[in-house]
Parts: C-alpha cells; structure tokens; sequence
C-alpha cells in the first residue's frame, strides 16, 4: 500500500475504532489506540520528510477518478511536497502529543470515546486538507475540519452555551467557506481543472487575466479569514474556548486555525500576480493583529487571553503573506504551533490542579505548588514574547525585518503589536503563577501538579519552543546553516521569494535591537505592576474609560448581534407566524378546494349506468353544436 495512504488512513481507522468499539473499551485501551493511529502517521511523515531531504521532489498517489465531466478530470489524489511535509509533521506530531494528553485530562467523561473518536477524524481532514493535490481535495479537508471544530466545540452539550459557540463557529466558518467556493467555481470555469500543477501553469502562462486572478485570490482570502479567524471573521475563535482545553490546543496552535495561511502560501503563484489582493491581506492582517492584541489586555479566562493570542498572531502571520515573505509565515506558524500547543495544554493543567476554575484573578502562586506546569508555561510565555534566543523571537524577527523593508509604518504597528502581545502574556503568567493565592481554602488545599500524561507533552513542547528557532535562524547567526526553512521551501516559493528585499545585516542588527527593547518593555511595565504593586486585574465594573473598549471587545459581538443575530431571528419569527397564519389559511383553503371537487366528480361518478349514457348523448349533442356553429 502507498504509504501516503497509510498516512490518512492510519487516523481514519482510529476513528472507525474509537467509534464503534471505544464505547466497549476501557478508556486506557481507546485513548492508546487512537493516539497510536496518530503515532504511525508521524513516523511515516517522518519518512517521507527524510526522503524529499534525499533528493525526491514530490510523492504522488492517485486513488480514483472522482470526478470526470466532459474534459474536466478531478482525481482523488495525494501528495506531499515540501510544503506539504512540513505541514503533516506539525499535524501529526502535536496531534500525538495532544491525544496523549487528552487520555489523562478527558479521564472519567462520559463520552471519553466519543471525543477520541472526533479528535481522530480531525486529524484526518486535516491531513486530506494538506495532501490533496487538487482543490477539491482541500476542499473537502476543508470542510471536514469544519463539521469536527463544531462537534468538539460543543462536546459539553449539555450546557446550552457550548452549543451557541460551536453553532457559531459552524456559521461563521460557513461564511468564509462560500468565499472559497466561488473561488473554486472561477478556477474550474477558466481552467477546466481543479489540479494545483495546470491552474498555476494557467496563470504563468497567461491563459488568466490579472482581474480574473485577484477575483480570485480575494475569494480564497475569504475562505481564509474564517478559517484563520481574521477580520470580520474571527468572532467565532475566542468562542470556540467552549470545547475541551485539548480541542482548544488542536484547533488554535497547529492544526485548523492555519489552513488559511496554507491555503495562501499553497496559491503564491496565484498571489504574486495579484498585488491588490496581497495588500488587503496585509492591512486585514495588521489591523487584526492590533484589535486581537488590545482586547487580550483586559481578558481575565486563561482561555481567552490565549485565544485572542492566537488570532493576534495568525494576523501576524498575514503580514507576512501579504508582503510575500512566505517562508517567514511557515516559520512562525511552525514556533506557533509549538509554544501556543505548550501554553494551551499548560492552562489545561492549571485548570485541572484548580478544579476547573479559569479566572486568573483567583488563582495567583501556583508556582510552589505546579512547579513543572510554571517552568513550561514560563518558557512557552518567553517564546511567544519574543525573548532572544527562544523560538519565537527568530520567527518574529524574520517577520519584522522583511515588513520592514516593504512598509516601515506596517513595521512599526506590527512592533507595537509584539510589544502588546509581551504584556498581555507576562500579565496572565505572573497573575497566574506569583505572588500570593486568591482562591478558596478547598482550591487551596487540593491544588497539585498534574499526573505524568499531562506533564511529558508540556516538557517536549517547551524543548521545542526553546530549540524550534534553530529552524530558521537568521544569517547574522550563521552564514553556512542559516535560513534552512527558507532553502527547503524554495521548490514551492522559490520564485516568489526572489522578489523580496532583505535589509542589510546592520539595519536587521537595529531591528532586532527594538524588537529585543519592546520584550524587555513588557517585562518591566507588567513586573512592577503586578509583581512590584501587587495589582489584581479589574473585573469588568471597575474598569472605566477608554479600557471600557478592550475589555468589552470592541463590542464586535454585540454589533453582529445586533444587525445578524436578532434580524434573522425576528426574520425567523415573522415566518414562523405567517407560516401558521397565511399560508396555513392558504393550504387549508387549497384542501378545501381539493374536497369540494372531489366531491363533486364522486357525485358525477355514481356507478349508475342511465346517468352515463346521459352523459354520452349530452356529449354528442355538444360536439353537433360545436360542429354546427362553430
């Protein structure tokens, strides 16, 4: 068998498994199996990885014609490319990681299979998602991704609020969805083909025009921003916390969140030619970065500041896209997704040592008493934050120092935005893990670091967010092994990557010196505030003013409610009554109507034969006249 197919198909059958026999199993032999299926995938990812390093340029598998209309062939097809390699060890790799997790932390749910069954099915849509080598195949991938976001967010049924946020989610991602959809109906419409390889060929060789090619990118955009949760879709995010803390790390570090960054960096050759919709990405991009950021000042759910996190720095991400620096935005959804899975899944073991409690205002000195949850979480906050050396901040730089030389004002937001993202983060660490305890006696008294199933994924994440830089590392650092994610994507962007400016090793030294000033910035400011002043963050009365805005998000939701949510609803109740007034008068007057002539024939057809033959004779007599007069 292809071992492509093992690839998806390996977690496929975990989900066939976990969902038919786990409900018979205990929770040990569901929760090793299922996260074994992932297993198998990373180590033959691995292998495929090692080959493309030794010389192959692509893997390819075609299974079936899926599709085939006139001259239109759609194949269900696989491949795995540079792109794409990278991509499935991310997937695969942290999946592992977060099932291994999820056996201790899901330990004892009712529906402990259930929710091994919806993480292993993910994982495969995910995987469909990255190795179609035809849009269609992303798009079902794509869609997949979606049905399992909306059954993991809302995997606490029971609680009617965890049932909005997955709907809300499910919607939301719709939207965006039918942005690709067009995009995809505009490719196959002039290309007669869904195949990556024959649409980028369309585009070079000019069969496209430049119109038809940004129409186009500006739809798959849309697709992306649901997805990737950038303005005016990205509401849904911070909602989906609802779900299970694994959910909340498979589907905001590596996983679903960045689909839209592949699907962009997968198009480059579409978005090269398309300067237009490169620079809508890039101010969507910022202006989400920033508006993230500032509202992550004021959270106070350990959740929610991670998850306005994320979307702050996937609008990072689309910086860097939209000004074609490709590889810079691999490199830091690759750091991303590892300290944003070490922070994630470290919250979920301080909620687990609190009893489930999230509100950082009542916890506070956890570090005596979850010394490896606090050493993790510090180095996943370190990173994210930007501190030299660590992962994050290589990624960052890189970010940096190629907006810089596109747009120096783009440049200075997106510092701005690191330099919030600092505070944010120290804020929810030294709140959390400092000073002194605010929580309950019985919280107190029960507080205890976290079984070893929880703990061994964190301490491998944190040595990956802590080594993860050396993926990339920039040419100041070494001039022989430097730049390596760059060279290894050059087969898939390499064209694109040509046309970039990069600054002068004197100019990225000063870049790098503001960028290392803003971290320590952060550091100071939120130290002595919280650490020096022992400050508590405000509840949401206590805060007045301008920080009214931040903390209430911008009112974004409330503005979606007020001109979507409720018009449909009324719209919805509208119909309800005119559909049991109107037109339930309107069918009852049709039934009648109905009944009346078929009452009428049934008189008409009586079985008695003197009335036929009247009829007949009344008959002839008629056709006489006709013929007569007519």
């Amino acid at each position: 068998m292809n071992i492509l197919l093992i690839i998806l198909l390996s977690p496929f059958l975990g989900f066939l498994f976990s969902g038919i026999a786990g409900k018979y199993l205990s929770e040990k032999i569901t929760g090793w199996i299922s996260s074994f299926s992932i297993l198998v995938s990373f180590i033959i990812s691995l292998q495929v990885f090692m080959g493309l390093n030794g010389g192959n340029s692509v893997y390819e598998s075609t299974v079936f014609t899926f599709l085939s209309v006139g001259d239109v062939f759609v194949d269900f097809a696989i491949q795995a490319d540079r792109l794409t390699s990278i991509m499935m060890l991310v997937i695969t790799g942290i999946g592992f990681l977060i099932h291994v997790y999820s056996i201790a932390y899901m330990h004892g749910d009712a529906g402990f299979y259930k929710f091994f069954a919806y993480l292993n099915l993910f994982v495969f849509n995910m995987l469909v998602l990255v190795m179609g080598s035809n849009f269609l195949m992303l798009f079902f991938g794509w869609e997949g991704v979606g049905l399992c976001s909306y059954l993991l967010i809302g995997f606490w049924y029971r609680n009617a609020e965890y049932g909005k946020a997955a709907r809300k989610a499910f919607i939301m991602n719709r939207i965006g969805d039918l942005g690709l959809l067009v995009g995809l109906f505009l490719v196959i419409a002039n290309c007669n083909s869904l195949n990556y390889d024959d649409v980028f060929a369309a585009a070079q060789t000019g069969k496209l025009s430049t119109g038809l090619i940004t129409a186009i990118c500006i739809s798959f955009f849309i697709g992306a921003m649901g997805k990737s949760a950038q303005i005016p879709l990205y509401t849904w995010l911070p909602d989906a916390m609802a779900g299970p803390t694994p959910v909340s790390a498979l589907i905001h570090a590596a996983t679903m969140v960045t689909a839209g960054v592949y699907l962009v960096v997968r198009c480059n050759v579409l978005f090269e030619m398309a300067p237009v919709a490169q620079q809508l990405i890039l101010w969507v991009g910022l202006t989400t970065s920033i508006l993230a950021a500032l509202i992550g000042l004021k959270q106070n759910d350990i959740k929610k500041v991670l998850a306005y996190s994320t979307v702050s720095q996937l609008g990072l991400m689309f910086i860097a896209l939209g000004v074609g620096a490709y590889s810079a935005a691999m490199f830091h959804l690759v750091t991303h997704a590892f300290f944003k899975a070490l922070l994630f899944l470290g919250s979920g073991s301080v909620i687990h040592g609190m009893g489930g409690e999230q509100d950082i205002r009542k916890m506070g000195g956890l570090k005596n008493h979850m010394p490896l949850t606090y050493y993790t979480f510090l180095i996943g906050t370190l990173a994210i934050s930007g501190m030299p050396l660590f992962s994050g901040f290589f990624s960052k730089d890189e970010i940096l120092a190629m907006v810089f030389t596109e747009n120096p004002v783009v440049w200075f937001l997106a510092v701005c935005s690191a330099l919030i993202t600092g505070i944010y983060m120290f804020r929810v660490f030294m709140v959390t893990f400092l000073g002194g305890f605010r929580g309950t006696e019985d919280q107190k008294n029960h507080l205890h670091e976290s079984p070893s199933l929880i703990t061994m994924p964190l301490l491998i994440l944190a040595v990956l967010s802590l080594v993860g830089g050396l993926l990339n590392l920039p040419e100041l650092f070494s001039h022989e092994h430097g730049q390596w994610l760059k060279n290894w994507l050059a087969p898939v962007i390499g064209k694109s990557q040509d046309t970039l400016h990069h600054p002068s090793h004197n100019t990225e030294w000063i870049l790098m010196g503001i960028a290392v000033s803003a971290f320590l910035i952060a550091w100071v400011f939120t130290r002595n505030k919280y650490i020096t002043k022992s400050a508590v963050p405000e509840s949401d009365e206590e805060i007045n003013g301008i920080a009214r805005w931040p903390a209430g998000k911008f009112f974004v939701d409330e503005l979606y409610d007020a001109c979507f949510v409720k018009s449909s609803e009324k719209a919805g109740a509208f119909l309800s009554k005119s559909d049991s007034g109107v037109f339930a008068g309107l069918m009852d007057w049709v039934t009648s109507l109905i009944s009346w002539v078929s009452d009428l024939l049934g008189k008409v057809q009586n079985g008695r034969i003197q009335y036929y033959l009247l009829y007949m004779v009344m008959g002839i007599i008629l056709m006489l006249v006709i013929n007569i007069f007519g």
